[in-house]
């Protein structure tokens, strides 16, 4: 799911029918208010304006629905992530905004961080314990970013930035998953420094054995 989120962002691809459209608006308001398990598929039909036929020949079952509303949101992330850092003047200032950026975005998301809260049992298994398929999708995005890095020249080619890109990913999977006593993740400036002091030193080329 998030692999394909991922590859829309990158793509800006966005095809869905005016119907399908307005299912998935549907869906995402039911959920967002009610929680998904409380939500049915003739909830969302008649939330759609639709039959309940119309939403299970777009959405075969509930589970594909959710999916979809999901990845929607995750697509919205990755894209938000993007137009944020186009703020940033170096490699560390986009670390900084990126960092704080993924943290707020998601915890700020209506649904997702919703869920978060109100259905922790759906969401942080999808976060963690999914063989490492979430955090790997995640980390390529990062690692994607860093690469172009590289290629300016803005971050030595003997980084490794896959690595660095993981060990990034990890650090905000643990202040979703469990938020710290310490660290005031809704303070922008806060979370900018955290990312300063321990992010942005890993873009440091690796030092002489």
């Amino acid at each position: 799911m998030l692999e394909r989120a991922f590859a829309e962002a990158v793509e800006h691809a966005e095809n869905n029918d005016e119907t399908t459209a307005r299912v998935l608006e549907a869906a995402y308001e039911l959920f967002r208010r009610m929680g998904i398990r409380r939500t049915s598929m003739e909830d969302v039909a008649r939330q759609a304006g639709v039959s309940r036929i119309t939403v299970y020949r777009r959405f075969t079952t509930k589970d594909a629905l959710v999916e979809q509303v999901i990845r929607r949101e995750f697509r919205r992330y990755f894209d938000q992530f993007l137009l944020d850092i186009r703020e940033a003047r170096t490699v560390a200032d986009r670390v900084e905004i990126g960092f704080a950026s993924s943290l707020r975005a998601i915890r700020q998301n209506p649904l997702i961080g919703g869920l978060m809260v109100a259905e922790p049992d759906l969401v942080v298994p999808s976060l963690v314990g999914d063989g490492g398929r979430t955090m790997t999708t995640v980390s390529r995005f990062v690692a994607s970013r860093l690469r172009l890095e590289q290629r300016a020249g803005n971050v030595a080619h003997d980084v490794d930035v896959e690595l660095v890109a993981e060990m990034m990913v990890r650090v905000s999977t643990s202040f979703l998953v469990t938020p710290s006593n310490l660290i005031d993740l809704d303070d922008d400036e806060q979370v900018r420094r955290i990312a300063r002091r321990f992010l942005v030193p890993m873009l440091e080329p690796p030092a002489p054995h």
